[in-house]
């Protein structure tokens, strides 16, 4: 191929016919409309979804939002369109690299995002070497986020729509992954006008509702996985205040989160109390006014930093963070402690900030990922 081709639209300097791309398909309208697309552009797309978890449940729900359904539909877009498309049994590794940890996390207190680690474990890294030994010259997936190329290589930024922004999901993807990685609906304006793209293309899927719970915990009821997952974990055990005094009962630490002010059943107080701490060692549920649950400091541990310099090349950093996907990016402060540590001071103090939760790092100002951590302890 001449070194002078133009670049497609991939980033790749030949024609699209002699460009394999392998698209994550989890049958949603969004990777359904990427791989139209695609295919409608004349690349060698090949489909791949992923049977992450339960599939003969699944499929015994006829007609609910779930693998089985999901799968059928991916399935009909790589017929409507022309396209190779494989499924993948991934139910073990999904196990293993997501759902275990999911539950352990919540026993010990924490407020888990399984979301990222299945994007870091399982998505960005089986499925991208997969997508290597199919011979593709890129992994193409819906996620709304930009990769765009910067002086030093590509770049993680927010997606065009912040209200539709994944980067929060997203940010523990590596350089080396962000190379081969594409993110073809980062720049649309509105999910409109993705399913304005899947309807074009005569998608079935140009309507489908928008997935809203956690894949594996169906009408958002966590408890219930939990307990089904680790049998005993709903063990009741005391509501105490900040200075150790029972004021009641509860009836297991997983159905409690911090923050939460609802359902905890010790009416009859002045001031109302907040859940500020879940010890699970010793089965308690500890609460406290509203401010006990502003943090101004908060540590990380497990960080991928997107930065073109070493992020410990400095001792400060000061940049945008979110500590919860629902929340606008806020002014901080990094302070480094070794490549994968860090200390983020806050330059106002956030509620709600807990452990197993992710805090994304976000540029002072414009639109670049600069990459994120685990947060793991409370002050």
């Amino acid at each position: 191929m001449s070194l002078d081709h133009p670049m497609n639209s991939l980033g790749f300097a030949k024609p699209p016919a002699e460009t394999r791309v392998v698209v994550a398909m989890s049958g949603g309208v969004d990777s359904s409309a990427v791989a139209a697309q695609l295919a409608s552009e004349g690349y060698d797309v090949v489909g791949v979804t992923l049977q992450l978890y339960d599939h003969g449940a699944a499929l015994a729900k006829k007609g609910a939002c779930c693998a089985g359904r999901d799968i059928h539909d991916a399935r009909r877009v790589a017929e409507v369109m022309g396209f190779p498309h494989y499924v993948l049994d991934y139910e073990n590794k999904f196990q293993e690299a997501v759902i275990d940890e999911f539950a352990d996390a919540y026993l010990a207190g924490a407020t888990p995002v399984p979301c990222i680690r299945c994007n870091e474990r399982v998505k960005f890294k089986d499925l991208l070497n997969t997508a290597r030994d199919l011979d593709a010259d890129c992994m193409a997936t819906g996620h709304y986020i930009q990769r765009k190329d910067g002086a030093l290589g590509p770049e993680l930024h927010m997606a065009a729509d912040h209200a539709r922004d994944q980067s929060y999901f997203l940010f523990s993807t590596t350089a080396e992954q962000l190379a081969y990685l594409r993110f073809p609906l980062g720049h649309l304006e509105s999910k409109a006008e993705t399913r304005a793209l899947a309807a074009k293309f005569g998608l079935a899927v140009s309507d489908k509702p928008d997935s809203q719970d956690i894949c594996f915990v169906p009408n958002g009821n966590y408890a219930a996985v939990i307990e089904k997952l680790r049998p005993g974990s709903a063990d009741p055990g005391e509501i105490v205040d900040m200075e150790g005094r029972v004021l009641g009962t509860h009836r297991g630490v997983i159905h409690y989160t911090i923050g939460q002010r609802r359902g905890l059943g010790i009416g009859g107080l002045e001031d109302p109390l907040y859940v500020v701490k879940l010890d699970a060692d010793l089965k308690r549920v500890v609460v406290g006014p509203k401010e006990a649950l502003s943090t101004r400091i908060v540590p990380l541990r497990e960080i991928n930093w997107l930065g073109d310099a070493p992020m410990e090349s400095q001792k400060e950093w000061s940049l945008m963070v979110k500590v919860r996907s629902t929340r606008p990016p806020r002014e901080a402060i990094l302070r480094p402690i070794s490549a994968t540590e860090a200390e983020v001071e806050l330059l106002s103090p956030e509620e709600g900030v807990s452990p197993g939760q992710a805090c994304v790092f976000y540029e002072a100002t414009g639109s670049r990922v600069l990459g994120g951590g685990w947060i793991w302890r409370g002050k």
